[in-house]
């Protein structure tokens, strides 16, 4: 086997061996054995490229991108956006090998969860037969004044003089609620603080999302559907007013600008969030767009009863508690009335703080899929998402409700 320059193909692996007690060190030993035995059969070289952190890994992938050919990662949303920040853009294929909970991203596409051997002998069948999809990723950057947090913790991190980040105090100091962001110094904007550049390939979470998914993250409770549904039950009894001003590039090129004043804006990719909660049903992962979602009002018992049930049949944008557009980009800043909004997430990993600019990437990562996975992609023309909206009452362009 041989790749189109007569070269023999290396498969690079980043596993995640600190996940689920220390469980993730076996998966990931378990996934490199496979790809070492399939390696021997099929002509390519296996490689590992696991670091100490996200940071780590995500720098040893970039620092030697030349030595590789193909990547694979092991693990939930977040390994898989270590993933798309690796080698997103530049045309090599992404393996994902999809475990523990959540694992949105690898639903969405039709593939194997928690299955190993399985998801492993997808992977090698696409790469020999050279079998992928290009899907779109969202790339948020960073307006002047907003800085990136580190990315499995939420702490403050520092510009070093050799360029390098490091972990600085943390800005974030754990609060009896249990969130490890709510109460950001700013003491600290004097400091040199490093930009956002991230992508991501399931959604932006800017608001109520950020929170429930950051009270997730901390929880004891067994199983990533559970422990994100208890957060949800509670994050909902304690909405705050946060203060945002949207500038969205609509999908027919046309720009609004308003202020948002709500408790949650979330900019989508992907439809699913938390092991199966629907926030943005109308995405699809190649049409060269976002969904913006908000809260449009402040919802009493009965709306937000209401939502959570539409949450898990697809008709959460039926519901008249939220707002909904398509966008090319948008520009997240702060209004002038309204809460300051938490730290952002994306893809269950923490990314910083506003003001943003996010920008939709057409069909910018790689993935690497069965062939049968492909073929479904390659069959969707969108005709379900719009008859969907139309099912809501919804206008496909303005966003707006018909009825």
């Amino acid at each position: 086997m041989s790749d189109e320059r007569g070269l023999r193909p290396v498969v690079a692996m980043i596993g995640n061996p600190v996940s689920d007690k220390g469980r993730g060190a076996k998966i990931d030993a378990q996934v490199m054995e496979l790809l070492t035995d399939e390696g021997r059969r099929h002509g390519f070289d296996v490689i590992d490229l696991t670091g100490t952190s996200f940071d780590d890994s995500l720098a040893n992938a970039r620092a030697q991108a030349d030595t590789y050919t193909h990547l694979v990662v092991v693990g939930g949303d977040g390994m898989i956006a270590l993933g798309a920040n690796a080698v997103g853009c530049s045309g090599k294929p992404l393996g994902i090998v999809a475990t523990g909970s959540g694992n949105d991203f690898a639903r969405g596409l039709g593939l194997p969860v928690n299955r190993i051997p399985t998801a492993v002998e997808g992977i090698v069948g696409a790469i020999v037969r050279g079998s992928h999809i290009d899907v779109d990723m969202g790339r948020v950057t960073s307006l002047p004044g907003g800085y990136a947090v580190d990315a499995a913790t939420g702490n403050l991190l520092m510009n070093t003089s050799d360029g390098v980040g490091a972990d600085g105090q943390t800005g974030h100091a754990q609060e009896s609620d249990g969130h490890a962001w709510e109460a950001d110094d700013r003491a600290q904007e004097s400091a040199e603080l490093p930009p956002i550049d991230r992508y991501y390939g399931g959604m932006l979470n800017c608001g109520l999302d950020a929170t429930i998914n950051d009270r997730a993250n901390h929880s004891r409770l067994p199983g990533g559907s559970l422990r994100y549904f208890v957060a949800v039950l509670i994050e909902v009894m304690h909405l705050k007013r946060y203060g945002y001003h949207i500038k969205a590039t609509l999908s027919d090129g046309s720009i609004e600008e308003r202020d948002i004043i709500s408790p949650m804006v979330t900019v989508a990719n992907s439809r699913h969030i938390g092991g199966g909660l629907e926030v943005s049903p109308y995405s699809r992962f190649a049409d060269g767009l976002l969904d913006l979602v908000w809260i449009d009002h402040m919802p009493n018992v009965f709306e937000i009863a209401d939502a959570i049930s539409k949450g898990y049949n697809g008709r959460l944008l039926a519901s008249h508690v939220f707002g909904w557009k398509r966008v090319r980009e948008v520009e997240i800043t702060r209004a002038v009335d309204g809460a300051e909004p938490p730290v952002m997430m994306a893809d269950g990993e923490y990314i910083g703080h506003l003001p943003v600019r996010v920008a939709a990437q057409d069909r910018a990562l790689r993935v690497l899929v069965p062939p049968a996975v492909a073929h479904d992609h390659a069959a969707d023309d969108g005709s379900r998402t719009l008859a969907a909206i139309e099912r809501d009452h919804r206008d496909p362009v303005t966003g707006e409700f018909v009825d």
